[in-house]
C-alpha cells in the first residue's frame, strides 16, 4: 500500500499503529509539548474539518518520529 495515495486521516491512523500510539496519547502529548490543551475529539474534528495547521502537523510527525518533507515533482 502506498500510503502518500490515502487520506490524511487514514495517513495518520496508519502512523500511530506503527508506532503503537492512540490518537489519545498523540494529543496527550502534544498538549505535554506545547502546553495548549488537546483532545482526541479536538483532532478528529481538526482532521475531519481539514482545519489542522501546518504546526501542528509539524508537531504530530516530530512526536511520532517522522519529519516532513516537500519534494519537487
Amino acid at each position: 500500500m502506498d500510503i502518500s495515495k490515502v487520506d490524511i486521516k487514514t495517513q495518520l491512523k496508519i502512523m500511530l499503529s506503527l508506532k503503537q500510539m492512540t490518537m489519545e496519547k498523540l494529543a496527550n502529548r502534544m498538549s505535554e509539548v506545547t502546553g495548549r490543551p488537546y483532545t482526541r475529539a479536538m483532532l478528529y474534528g481538526k482532521i475531519n474539518r481539514d482545519t489542522i495547521s501546518f504546526s501542528e502537523c509539524r508537531l504530530i510527525a516530530e512526536i511520532l518520529g517522522y519529519k516532513i518533507e516537500f519534494v519537487e515533482e
